[in-house]
């Protein structure tokens, strides 16, 4: 599967999957710890996606909670790899890209289930 999609799109994916999930963390952080947390890797993710949330105020709704932010900013990244990076791609039909950062990362925990003797 890998060899099949060109390398720079394998580099942009693993970027912008990093970026959504990045983003994605930081809304389920949210979840159990306040946004002024001394909490190691909160500081980290906020300091991380404070920038990102900042490019994308413009276009955030008002009346979004801010607690869903992130997740709302995530949301185009994921839209992104899925609509985008096909056409890009030049795939037909749109959402056919399996996305390969999730690929690689669930081929890697299977061979770590098989070889723990799962």
């Amino acid at each position: 599967m890998m060899q099949q999609i060109p390398m720079w799109a394998v580099v942009l994916d693993y970027a912008l999957g990093t970026i959504m999930w990045t983003l994605i963390g930081r809304f389920g952080m949210r979840l159990f710890l306040p946004e002024d947390s001394k909490f190691f890797f909160s500081r980290i993710f906020i300091k991380l996606t404070d920038p990102l949330l900042g490019l994308f105020g413009p276009i955030t709704p008002a009346f979004l909670v801010p607690m869903l932010v992130p997740l709302y900013v995530a949301w185009f990244f994921y839209m992104v790899r899925f609509y985008v990076m096909p056409w890009l791609l030049g795939y037909s039909v749109m959402g056919m890209l399996s996305f390969p950062l999730e690929g690689e990362i669930a081929r890697g925990m299977y061979h770590l289930w098989r070889a723990i003797g799962g």
